[in-house]
């Protein structure tokens, strides 16, 4: 498998400078690993020793680094390295990965009264229940389960086991027992939105779970009954979102973050991996609330003089009152 480096620029556009065009690229590879039939990126000027030692055939670099980079042999210069990069591992999976067969496959459950577009896949132990709905060229890998009524865009990548419309956690409390609450609402999800593997997106309890376009989740997230996300946020892994939160547009949410429920994040909110969302953020920014980590004698011995905070702040200012009087 290759791919000629002109046929690359062509595609994608961008200068080739200091090689030639014919050049058979065999690899996209890492920077420190590549090899003379590499195509390598440079995205962060950090790295930059590792580009003069690099044997890659090609480096896709900035402009603040091209010089930098044909010291070493031939670079494509590009405004941003790291989306070219992302198109260069599109262009090269159209070349070479097995094209989806696209359809239902024999194994999917798809209810007759749920909708699939002719050019979207289903793929191997799929549930699609009644009055579902999935868009144009949408793809559901194996053993994704869509709910009754809930709706997926155009384009879109579900990954295996996600599960979407399954009931919120509602329950009302009468005396000692719980009543279920039933979800009568659905999820929708807008066009080109990827969903990862295992991650589970709950139908509403009456109006319906929204997730809009663009958005990408990674595995493992949990996304509660009412909650809605803005277009083009991007979540990390285990992150949770709980139950009537808002997530606005362009926000991102690190890796085991939480979000409690019924509160409001504007858009371009960044939350940093680990932190707990304990009330809601109305202004853009990036956010942290992540407690150190220390060895446990120490940190316990840490968390108690937290705990008794407030009351060493009530004792500073009635001794700064005494101060005032005896002054």
């Amino acid at each position: 498998m290759s791919l000629r480096l002109g046929a690359i620029v062509d595609a994608l556009g961008g200068t080739l400078e200091g090689g030639d065009g014919e050049v058979e690229i065999l690899r996209i590879a890492p920077l420190e690993s590549a090899g003379p039939g590499d195509l390598a990126f440079l995205n962060n000027p950090r790295y930059q020793p590792q580009l003069a030692a690099s044997r890659a055939a090609c480096v896709i670099v900035a402009p603040a680094l091209r010089d930098a980079a044909l010291a070493r042999g031939a670079c494509i210069v590009t405004p941003d390295p790291y989306v070219y990069f992302a198109r260069v591992t599109q262009l090269w999976k159209r070349a070479y990965a097995p094209s989806a067969a696209g359809g239902v496959h024999p194994s999917a459950v798809v209810d007759a009264e749920a909708f699939v577009d002719p050019t979207a896949t289903v793929g191997p132990l799929c549930v699609v229940e009644r009055g579902a709905h999935i868009g144009a060229h949408t793809v559901l890998k194996s053993r994704v389960t869509l709910g009754e009524g809930c709706r997926i865009g155009e384009r879109c990548l579900v990954h295996p086991g996600v599960v979407i419309g399954a009931d919120g956690f509602g329950f009302a409390p009468q005396r000692g027992t719980w009543v279920k609450i039933e979800q009568l609402g659905a999820v929708r999800i807008g066009d080109d939105v990827e969903i990862g593997a295992n991650t589970c997106i709950d139908r509403g309890a009456l109006e319906d779970t929204v997730i809009e376009d663009g958005v990408k989740l990674d595995n493992l997230i949990q996304i509660a009954h009412n909650v809605r996300i803005g277009r083009h946020t991007a979540m990390a892994g285990c992150s949770g979102v709980a139950g009537s939160s808002t997530i606005g547009a362009h926000c991102t949410i690190g890796g085991a973050a939480s979000i409690l429920g019924h509160l409001e994040l504007a858009d371009n909110v960044h939350v940093s991996t680990n932190t707990v969302v304990t009330h809601s953020l109305k202004r853009p920014g990036h956010y942290t609330g992540v407690y150190p980590m220390d060895e446990n004698a120490k940190w316990e011995k840490n968390a108690a003089t937290l705990r008794n905070l407030h009351g060493l702040r009530e004792r500073i200012k009635a001794l700064e009152k005494q101060t005032e009087k005896d002054g």
